[in-house]
């Protein structure tokens, strides 16, 4: 769907709905979102585990996009490229990060997740400031490891790949709106993550899958942590400048760190909120130096 031809009918139907909305408030509902669909999506590894988790958040979501947008698969072969390296990132992205969810705390897991898009804000810098962000990044990893209990080996590594696989996919979501239009290289970018993600899930819990409230669920937890938070992420990046969008994103660790202690109960050591906040200030202070506007 071309921009060329006029303003397509999901984005009228967005500027309708957020108009009145200040994008600043568009964020952080985005964050809220987000987060609580991570929390939701924890409590469904008891029944379908974390890959079929991921299958059925990254099916339904898929499945929402494409009816929203319903996008024009003829393109370049560069467009496609693009769209697949996107899709399979995304898959590997949430594949790695619901693994750490398993096995560590919701705060802990999006704070380590988070280093990925500040090492992306921090690559290049020749700054002498950004060294302070770095320190600060670092401490607060290292906070994070002087937790008791709370803080497993395999979960770490799992959140900092989910962290990697972020950073990539920041990139190559530059790249998808360069060489698509709209929000039609998201939804087939997500189709293709389905793609990658479903034979997992299916493998790994089979019938599960298909119980009518874990259907119901997973279609919750697509519209809380993919269409909802990006919708309104799109909508926001069209009214405010980048570097602002980027400093209220920053708060995502601490969101997650609430609301894993006010929906799942998971409590953080002092040492760990410390450390929480840490990352929040170095996102921050990175992204508010940057001069790259992507």
């Amino acid at each position: 769907m071309n921009t060329e031809h006029g303003t397509s009918p999901a984005r009228t139907r967005a500027e309708r709905v957020f108009g009145a909305v200040p994008p600043t408030a568009l964020v952080m509902l985005g964050i809220v979102s987000v987060q609580l669909g991570s929390a939701v999506a924890k409590q469904l590894f008891g029944e379908v585990g974390s890959f079929g988790t991921v299958a059925l958040r990254l099916f339904f979501a898929a499945a929402v996009l494409m009816l929203l947008w319903r996008p024009r698969t003829r393109m370049n072969r560069r467009a496609w490229t693009v769209v697949l390296a996107y899709g399979v990132i995304l898959a590997l992205m949430n594949l790695s990060f619901y693994l750490a969810l398993a096995r560590i705390p919701l705060g802990i897991a999006v704070t380590i997740e988070f280093l990925g898009p500040l090492a992306v804000a921090l690559a290049g810098s020749r700054r002498w400031l950004d060294t302070v962000w770095v320190v600060l990044a670092a401490g607060g990893v290292v906070l994070l490891m002087e937790g008791r209990g709370d803080l497993n080996l395999a979960g770490f590594l799992f959140a900092l790949g989910a962290g990697v696989f972020w950073g990539l996919y920041i990139l190559l979501g530059a790249a998808l709106g360069r060489h698509t239009t709209e929000g039609n290289g998201l939804a087939l970018g997500m189709a293709v993550a389905a793609l990658v993600a479903v034979p997992f899930g299916v493998a790994d819990s089979g019938t599960a899958l298909l119980q009518p409230w874990v259907l119901v669920a997973g279609l919750g937890v697509a519209l809380l942590s993919s269409v909802i938070p990006y919708t309104l992420d799109l909508e926001a990046l069209r009214r405010m400048p980048p570097r602002v969008f980027g400093i209220l994103m920053s708060l995502e660790p601490a969101m997650a760190a609430l609301i894993g202690l006010v929906v799942l109960g998971e409590s953080l050591h002092f040492t760990q909120w410390i450390a929480v906040l840490c990352v929040v200030a170095a996102s921050a202070g990175a992204t508010r130096g940057s001069r790259a506007p992507e």
